[in-house]
C-alpha cells in the first residue's frame, strides 16, 4: 500500500493533464465515439420502459414513469395504449410516485435528491393546480413513506438528528412545517413497514442484515414499541402488514426454512396461527386491496414470477393464470379490487404496465413503449442454466445459477464472452431486459453471461451467506468455475473473455482481475470497490453497520488484515489487463475515492486505464447524456481490448 501511495505522489501533475472535462463529465484516456458508433447506439438508447406508480383515486387513469428526454419523469395514462402525459418536469429523475388514498383529493407524493447524492426530499403534488411544494426539511435524508387509510396523514424517516441514524416522523401534508418526531431510532437500518386501517399502530422494521431483521408494534397514542419477534434469532422479515380488523399481521420470513414464507400473527396470542407450506421459492412481494379482503401474492421461482391470489380468512390460494412468461413487478389492485396493474418485463421485452382482470384472467396492455427503430423481433431471449463451482452439497458439486445470450448470426465462429456481475451482493440477476446487452449480441458478436455467484439471494438463505466476511474470495472462485464451464462450450472463445460489474458487481471485476488476471481480456468497473477496508471507512456512516455484517467488521484487527490482503488496490502485481472505470461523484455508498484511488494506481504502473466520472451522479446513471456517452465509450474499450 505504501508503494501505491508513493507512485499516486510521483505523478499528481500527470494525472490532472491526462483529464478532459465536458459539461458535467470527465474523462482520462477515453477517445472520441465515432459518429457511426452513436448514431448505432442511439437506436438502443431510445429503446424505452414504463413502469407503474399508482391508480389515481379521484379520478380515471393511472401514474406511471418513463422518460422522454433527459430523466425518468411521472406521466398521466387515462385509457390503455393511451397518450402519456408528463406531469413532472425535474432535472433530476423521478423513479416512483405514491398516490394519496383519499379520494377527496387528486394528488401524489415524489421523491427527489440532487446529483444521486440519495438525501431524497418529499413533494406533495397536486394534480388539479399543477402544484408541487415540499413537504421534508430540503436537506436531510429522508425514506419509508407511508400514507395513512384515510390519506390525511404521512409517515416519513430522516436523518436530521444524526447522519447514522433514522428517526420517524408524523406530517400532515397541508402543514408540512409542523412534523412531529414520533420515535427515536439508533442505527440506520429502520423503516416503515405498515399502518393499521385505524391509523392507531405502526410495523416497525428494523434492518440488520439479509438474513436477520426484526420487526416492532408501535402505538401512536402511547408511543410505545414492543418488539414481536426472538431478537436472538437468525430470521428475515421481508414483509407485514395489518388484517382488516387490526387483530393481527401477515408476515413474510424466513423462519426456520431456507425461503421466505407467508405467515399469519395473531397478536394477542403473540404468537403464529398459520404458516403456508414450503413452496420451496421465496415469497417476494405481496399486496392487498384497500379493505384488505382480498390480497395477491408473488413467488420468485428461478428469477421468474408466478402469481397467486389468497382469501385472508381461510388462507386458501391459487395459482393465478394468464400471466406471460417474465417478471412482474410494482403491482396493486385497482380502486374497485376488481383488477391487478403490473409491470412486466423479459428479457427480451421493455418494461411495460398491464391490467390483470381478475375474474377473467386476462391482461390488457396499458402503455407500450417505444423501442426506438428497431424490431423487437430480434431481441434475444435468455437461457437459464446451471454450472458446477469447486465445493459440494449434499455429496454433489454445489451448483451457480447463471443466464446466457448468446447472438442469433454467430457466422460459424467462437464467440467472445463477456461475464456480467450484478452488485447487492445481496441480489438476483434475473430475466430481465437490457438494451446494453440487445446491443452487445446484435453489434458486437459477443455472448453475455450473467451468474449468480454465492452470496445472491433467490437461492435460499444458505447460499446468501456462502460470501459472508472471510469466505469473500469463494464468489471469485465461482467465477473461476465459470471460465472452466466457458472451456467445455465449443462455440464459446476462452480466449476472449470480459468481465462487467457494478457496484459489488464492480468490486468483484476488480477482484477477478487480480485472481483470474491470466484468463481475463479485460475488465469494466462501474462504481465499485477497490478496497473493501477503505469502502467500509468512508461509505455513508448510516450504512456502516448494514455493510459490516457482509464483508466483516473493518474494526476488528484480523478482519482488517483479510479485506487489506485481498483487496485489488494492494494486488497491483497482479493486474496487469486493461480496465474501464466510471464513477459518479456523489456516490453516497460506493465513495468516489474508491474509483480514483484504483485509476491513479493502475496509471502510476502504467496499466491501460479508460476513466469517466459523473459529475451529477450518484450509485449509478440516471442521467441520459451521461448514460449514453459512458455506454458508449464502454463499447469501444470492448473492441479495442476485448473483440481484437
Amino acid at each position: 500500500m505504501k508503494k501505491v501511495l508513493l507512485l499516486l505522489l510521483l505523478f499528481p501533475a500527470l494525472s490532472i493533464a491526462q483529464r478532459v472535462e465536458v459539461g458535467n463529465l470527465v474523462t482520462e484516456n477515453v477517445p472520441a465515439l465515432p459518429d457511426s458508433l452513436q448514431a448505432e447506439l442511439d437506436r438502443y438508447n431510445n429503446i424505452r420502459t414504463a413502469s407503474l406508480s399508482g391508480w389515481l383515486k379521484k379520478e380515471k387513469g393511472m401514474l406511471i414513469v418513463t422518460r422522454f428526454a433527459e430523466t425518468n419523469q411521472i406521466h398521466l395514462v387515462r385509457e390503455p395504449l393511451g397518450y402519456r402525459k408528463q406531469i413532472t418536469f425535474e432535472k433530476e429523475p423521478l423513479n416512483w410516485g405514491s398516490v394519496c388514498p383519499d379520494s377527496t383529493r387528486n394528488g401524489f407524493i415524489y421523491s427527489k435528491d440532487v446529483g444521486g447524492n440519495e438525501k431524497f426530499q418529499y413533494y406533495y403534488f397536486d394534480l388539479d393546480k399543477s402544484e408541487h411544494k415540499l413537504l421534508t426539511d430540503g436537506t436531510s435524508r429522508h425514506a419509508s413513506l407511508g400514507w395513512s387509510h384515510s390519506g390525511k396523514r404521512i409517515i416519513y424517516s430522516n436523518n436530521r438528528r444524526s447522519a447514522a441514524d433514522m428517526d420517524f416522523y408524523l406530517c400532515d401534508p397541508d402543514k408540512p412545517e409542523k412534523a412531529e418526531m414520533i420515535l427515536q431510532r439508533t442505527g440506520g437500518g429502520w423503516g416503515l413497514s405498515n399502518w393499521s386501517r385505524d391509523e392507531k399502530q405502526l410495523i416497525i422494521s428494523e434492518y440488520i442484515s439479509v438474513t436477520k431483521s426484526n420487526i416492532y408494534l408501535f402505538d401512536l397514542a402511547s408511543r410505545q414499541l414492543t418488539l414481536l419477534n426472538d431478537s436472538s434469532k437468525d430470521v428475515a422479515f421481508t414483509e407485514a402488514f395489518f388484517d382488516a380488523d387490526g387483530k393481527g399481521l401477515f408476515i413474510v420470513n424466513d423462519e426456520d426454512r431456507e425461503f421466505s414464507y407467508l405467515r399469519y400473527f395473531d397478536l394477542a396470542k403473540k404468537e403464529y396461527t398459520w404458516s403456508m407450506v414450503d413452496m420451496g421459492w421465496n415469497i417476494q412481494g405481496v399486496t392487498y386491496n384497500r379493505d384488505r379482503s382480498k390480497m395477491i401474492f408473488r413467488l420468485n421461482k428461478n428469477g421468474y414470477s408466478e402469481m397467486f391470489s389468497m382469501d385472508p380468512k381461510t388462507y386458501l390460494f391459487k395459482k393465478l393464470a394468464g400471466f406471460p412468461e417474465g417478471i412482474v413487478g410494482n403491482f396493486s389492485f385497482s380502486p374497485d379490487s376488481k383488477q391487478l396493474v403490473y409491470n412486466l418485463q423479459a428479457s427480451n421485452m421493455s418494461g411495460d404496465v398491464y391490467v390483470y382482470d381478475i375474474a377473467s384472467g386476462k391482461s390488457t396492455r396499458w402503455t407500450d413503449s417505444e423501442n426506438g427503430d428497431l424490431n423487437r423481433n430480434d431481441f434475444v431471449a435468455c437461457r437459464p442454466f446451471y454450472y458446477n463451482s469447486f465445493d459440494s452439497l449434499d455429496g454433489k458439486p454445489r451448483q451457480i445459477p447463471a443466464l446466457i445470450y448468446k447472438p442469433k448470426k454467430t457466422e460459424g465462429k467462437k464467440i467472445p464472452v463477456l461475464i456480467s456481475i450484478h452488485g447487492g451482493p445481496e441480489s438476483q440477476s434475473t430475466p430481465t431486459f437490457s438494451s446494453q446487452t440487445q446491443f452487445y449480441l446484435k453489434n458486437l458478436g459477443i455472448a453475455v453471461i450473467v451468474p449468480n455467484v454465492r452470496g445472491s439471494t433467490g437461492y435460499g438463505k444458505t447460499f446468501t451467506q456462502l460470501d459472508n466476511g472471510f469466505l469473500r474470495m469463494n464468489s471469485v472462485k465461482d467465477i473461476e468455475y465459470l471460465l472452466n464451464w466457458i472451456a467445455t462450450q465449443p462455440d464459446l472463445d476462452t480466449s476472449r473473455i470480459a468481465v462487467m460489474g457494478g457496484s459489488y458487481g464492480g468490486g468483484m471485476v476488480l477482484m477477478c482481475m487480480t485472481e483470474l488476471g491470466n484468463r481475463i481480456r479485460c475488465g469494466v468497473d462501474l462504481f465499485g470497490s477497490s478496497n473493501f477496508y477503505t469502502f467500509l471507512k468512508n461509505t455513508s456512516s448510516y450504512r456502516q453497520d448494514l455493510r459490516r455484517v457482509e464483508y466483516g467488521d473493518e474494526r476488528d484487527p484480523e478482519m482488517e488484515k483479510f479485506l487489506q490482503k485481498i483487496a485489488p488496490l494492494n494486488n497491483l502485481d497482479r493486474f496487469t489487463k486493461p480496465l474501464f472505470v466510471y464513477q459518479g461523484k456523489n456516490d453516497p455508498r460506493v465513495p468516489l475515492s474508491e474509483s480514483e484511488q484504483i485509476v491513479e494506481a493502475l496509471k502510476a504502473k502504467g496499466n491501460p486505464v479508460w476513466y469517466v466520472m459523473a459529475k451529477d451522479e450518484g450509485h449509478g446513471l440516471g442521467k441520459k447524456v451521461n448514460r449514453e456517452f459512458t455506454y458508449g465509450a464502454i463499447v469501444l474499450f470492448l473492441q479495442e481490448f476485448l473483440i481484437k
